[in-house]
C-alpha cells in the first residue's frame, strides 16, 4: 500500500476491478442447494465451526486489525434469521469478515458462480456457506426456496449489493433494490454493515466494521415499494457510516470527470 493505485471508472453499476478469474459455472435447476445428508452436515460443521470461523478471526485480526462497531444489534432479533447487506470493497476480506460479523450465527453469502468453478474448492465453499446465482428459472427457485430455508434456520444471508468489488473504496456506489425483495418475500429483518478504512504504520490497512440495523419492510406498502423503502433505508446508513473513513488507499476518478480536468 506504499504507493497509491489509481482506478478511473465510468460506470458505478457495471465496473468490475476485480473480475472473476475463473470460468463462469452455468448454475441450473439440478444444483442442489441444501444438503440434508448426515455426513455432509457433518462436515460441514467441522469445515465452517472449526477451520473457517477460527481462520477468519485470526486472518482479520492480522491483516486488517479488524474492529467490529455494534455487534449488541444483532441479538436484538434473537433468534431470528436475517439479510445483512455491506458494501463490496475488500477482494482479500469480503468471503472472512461476514464470518465474524454473524458469529455465531452460520451465514450463507450470495456469490457469483465463478467462485464455485474449481472442483478441489468447490465443496469447501459451499460448506463455507457460499451461495451461488442461479443461470435459469428452475435454479432461481431453488435459489429462492434455498434462502427461505436458510433464514427459518436462524442464519444470516449475506449480500453484496455493490455486485462488484471496488478494492478500498471510501464511498457507497448506487445499487438497485432487486435484492431486498428477499427480506420482504420473507419477513424478515435487515441488518447491513459498512467497512471503513484507516491507515497504521507503514501504510497498512485497519479496517473498523460498523453495524446498523434492524430495519423492517413497512407491509402498509406495496411489495415493490417495500423493497425499495428497505433500500434507501440500508443506503443511506451505509452513507453515513462511509463518512467515517479516514484514509483513502485508493484513488478513484470518473473518466468524464478525469477529461474535463484536462
Amino acid at each position: 500500500m506504499k504507493d497509491k493505485k489509481i482506478y478511473y471508472y465510468s460506470d458505478e453499476l457495471e465496473d468490475d476491478f476485480v473480475p472473476p478469474k475463473n470460468k463462469t459455472r452455468v448454475i441450473d435447476g439440478s444444483f442442489n442447494y441444501i444438503h440434508k445428508n448426515f455426513f455432509w452436515n457433518i462436515a460441514e460443521f467441522f469445515v465452517y465451526r472449526i477451520i473457517m470461523m477460527p481462520f477468519a478471526s485470526v486472518y482479520n485480526k492480522i491483516k486488517f486489525r479488524h474492529k467490529i462497531v455494534g455487534k449488541g444489534k444483532l441479538k436484538i432479533v434473537k433468534k431470528s434469521g436475517y439479510f445483512m447487506y455491506a458494501n463490496h470493497t475488500i477482494a482479500d476480506g469480503d468471503a472472512f469478515i461476514p464470518n465474524r460479523v454473524n458469529a455465531p450465527r452460520k451465514t450463507y453469502t450470495i456469490v457469483h458462480p465463478s467462485n464455485l468453478s474449481h472442483k478441489i474448492g468447490n465443496n469447501f465453499l459451499r460448506m463455507c456457506g457460499g451461495t451461488p446465482l442461479p443461470s435459469d428459472i428452475p435454479a432461481t427457485k431453488n435459489f429462492i426456496s434455498a434462502l427461505e430455508y436458510f433464514s427459518n434456520k436462524g442464519c444470516a444471508i449475506q449480500i453484496y449489493p455493490e455486485a462488484h468489488i471496488w478494492p478500498y473504496y471510501t464511498k457507497i456506489r448506487p445499487f438497485k433494490e432487486s435484492s431486498f425483495r428477499y427480506p420482504v418475500k420473507f419477513d424478515k429483518p435487515v441488518f447491513c454493515f459498512t467497512n471503513t478504512f484507516h491507515q497504521r504504520r507503514k501504510g497498512k490497512v485497519k479496517v473498523i466494521t460498523y453495524i446498523d440495523g434492524p430495519f423492517y419492510a413497512d407491509k402498509t406498502l406495496p411489495q415493490k415499494e417495500q423493497e425499495k423503502k428497505l433500500r434507501d433505508e440500508v443506503y443511506n446508513a451505509m452513507i453515513e457510516r462511509a463518512k467515517l473513513n479516514t484514509y483513502e488507499f485508493v484513488t478513484y476518478i470518473k473518466k468524464q470527470e478525469d477529461a474535463d480536468k484536462i
